[in-house]
């Protein structure tokens, strides 16, 4: 065979092999979810911030911005349960609050997944980055963790066939990467506790485990994984739930004071940044136009507002707060991180499809993080399984201007300490008397008086209005209670 036969041989081998990549029924999956921050602090969510998100906002250009995504839980580890399962996490044993770093396994093996469910055809799975779902440490005679060996349940355990993770928040010990199911390095190091912003607490560390450098670390990880999926005819899937912008606040030295809106500002910005250099790769690989990329978070942002003029983040980073002048990272919400309040659970949320979603599109439709689940089955073709994400709903209605047949249920919220409200239409009824989380009057969940509010006319949240319509708040407590069930 000449050189040129084995050339248009090796042409058409190629092209073969892009168009099975590229196969629009089987688009590649990359699911980012960035760890505590505000709908505010993106800069096309919010055009008086003043912290530079370009990688975002063109996100939010060349795809669809969702403007009314909710999280089903205003902290990390319900919501990441529910984003994973399409399920409630208070329908599971927990309840309220999140587990730490050596919790026991959350999802149970046999629960579908969104990994699971993409398994079915035929896509290659990973996950990089923050689990916090709960993993098998082993312990020894005397009852203590052993680190030296293997946990016996992973990610892996749940539909993954790639995992390289930190067991929980950035702030929670032990600090230790694990690669499926194997401790990377043994944790040698007795940490001790730090204050905000480099905020986290004492437990073990691993030597390599560098707080400042994980987001790096973690980068890479998922750039290769999407490397070396991108040459396999398999698509895939890959799960990239980040470390930050949550506490510790530590941006890497690249981008300390890049902004004037103290190290929180810095790490948004690296966060923006990092989410840039997962588009540039999936770009230098040729991939982009047939990637579904989401980018979302798992709550609101751990800030708090201030009134204008008091000293906050700026004036002494060891404040936790903007003053509303500077900057509001949960945008016009009330509240903040673990409120029932929107602050807690309204947050970013983009898709991008080049090759199939019209850009600078905008949703204004309500959804949540769990209707991941059902909306990728759609888009791929397949079944929801039996008894699985009882609580998911396709959004894909709403992408193809379909919008009659977007039918989806009112959605519950939940708060850090396990206080429920409903949302329907513009109605949302809080089934407790304060914010459910950190703002003070916290309250307590199903104690009078409940708060009813209006979101088409009052999305601060500042007028209960339930003695004026006692009628709609009988209506939605009752279908909370409904759809609450016995768990």
């Amino acid at each position: 065979m000449n050189f040129i036969s084995c050339l248009t041989v090796f042409s058409l081998l190629f092209v073969t092999c892009l168009s099975k990549a590229q196969n629009p029924s089987t688009p590649n999956i990359v699911i980012i979810l960035a760890d505590d921050m505000g709908y505010g602090d993106v800069q096309a969510l919010n055009k008086s911030s003043e912290i530079p998100t370009p990688h975002l906002n063109h996100l939010a250009e060349e795809g669809v911005t969702f403007t009314d995504a909710h999280t089903p839980s205003a902290v990390c580890t319900p919501t990441r349960y529910g984003l994973l399962t399409g399920r409630y996490c208070w329908r599971s044993r927990l309840k309220k609050g999140v587990q730490n770093g050596y919790g026991e396994p959350l999802v149970e093996k046999e629960r579908p997944t969104i990994a699971s469910l993409v398994k079915q055809k035929g896509y290659t799975t990973g996950i990089v980055g923050k689990w916090h779902l709960g993993l098998g440490f082993q312990k020894d005679a005397n009852g203590n963790f052993d680190f030296s060996g293997k946990v016996n349940y992973s990610p892996n355990d749940v539909g993954f066939d790639y995992s390289y993770i930190i067991p929980a928040s950035l702030d929670f010990p032990p600090y230790v990467y694990l690669q499926d199911r194997n401790i990377t390095e043994f944790p040698s190091i007795n940490e001790v506790s730090s204050e905000f912003p480099a905020f986290w607490r004492k437990g073990e560390r691993s030597p390599m485990f560098v707080m400042e450098e994980t987001l790096d670390h973690l980068l890479a990880k998922a750039c290769s994984f999407i490397e070396l999926n991108a040459k396999k005819e398999n698509p895939f899937l890959l799960y990239f739930p980040l470390t930050a912008p949550h506490k510790p606040v530590l941006p890497h030295e690249r981008f300390r004071e890049k902004t004037d809106l103290g190290p929180y500002g810095d790490f948004i910005h690296q966060v923006d940044w990092t989410v840039g250099q997962v588009i540039k790769k999936l770009d230098d690989l040729q991939i982009r136009g047939n990637t579904i990329l989401i980018y979302t978070s798992d709550n609101g942002s751990f800030m708090y507002r201030l009134n204008p003029g008091e000293r906050d983040h700026v004036d002494d980073e060891t404040i936790q707060a903007y003053n509303e002048n500077t900057h509001t990272s949960n945008s016009v919400f009330r509240g903040t991180k673990a409120d029932i309040w929107e602050a807690g659970h309204h947050v970013p949320f983009f898709m991008s499809w080049p090759t199939s979603l019209k850009g600078g599109t905008k949703v204004d439709h309500p959804i949540c993080l769990t209707d991941i689940f059902s909306s990728l089955a759609e888009i791929l073709g397949t079944a929801v399984p039996e008894g699985g994400a009882e609580d998911s709903y396709s959004f894909l209605p709403l992408l193809e201007n379909r919008e009659v047949d977007y039918n989806r249920a009112p959605i519950i919220h939940h708060s850090g300490i396990g206080m429920f409200a409903i949302r329907k239409g513009d109605w949302k009824l809080v089934l407790g008397n304060g914010s459910g989380g950190r703002e003070m009057p916290k309250g307590n969940p199903f104690e009078k008086p409940y708060q009813l509010f209006n979101l088409k006319n009052d999305i601060g949240e500042k007028n209960n209005v339930i003695d004026e319509y006692p009628n709609i708040a009988a209506e939605l407590e009752k279908e909370c209670l409904r759809i609450k069930g016995n768990d």
